[in-house]
């Protein structure tokens, strides 16, 4: 678990609504807190001006200025976190999906070091529908593979899967 999942799983069991990016500081539900204007840094917040000047030679911002905000209130926080749950969710099994129908027919062996590896072990040649069999040899092992780690309640797969 990231520290930002850390943090927003504490959030929901304690008072404060973040931790300040700096000094660590608790930012509290319904709080004034700073941001950086450069949006490409606006996911870290600061408990106070002086914590964002610290910021400022760190990341090296050309012209930046601390823009002021308020910490969402407790109930407002929950809703919001649980929404982004449920559509990230959503979109993950989306992108699995387009991501699966890719993979049904691509090639999935790398054609020289199999060429290479049969032609030093047997001096035989290797046909280029070879590749295409191997792959759809290797996606069904997979799939073996991939329902026994689901069924021992894992996320990774593991050789003794095979």
């Amino acid at each position: 678990m990231n520290n930002k999942n850390k943090e927003n799983e504490l959030a929901q069991n304690e008072n404060f609504w973040r931790k300040c990016s700096v000094c660590k500081k608790k930012i509290l539900f319904n709080q004034i807190y700073q941001v950086c204007s450069v949006s490409t840094c606006k996911k870290n917040v600061y408990c106070s001006y002086p914590c964002f000047e610290v910021h400022l030679p760190i990341m090296n911002h050309k012209s930046a200025w601390a823009e002021e905000e308020r910490a969402p209130s407790k109930e407002n926080y929950r809703v919001s976190k649980s929404e982004d749950e449920y559509i990230s969710e959503h979109e993950n099994e989306r992108e699995y999906k387009n991501k699966n129908e890719d993979y049904e027919n691509d090639i999935l062996i790398v054609a020289s070091k199999l060429k290479q590896y049969v032609k030093a072990k047997s001096g035989l040649n290797t046909s280029a529908d070879v590749m295409e069999k191997l792959s759809d040899i290797v996606r069904e092992l997979c799939n073996d593979a991939i329902t026994r780690a689901k069924e021992d309640g894992r996320k990774t797969l593991m050789d003794r899967d095979f």
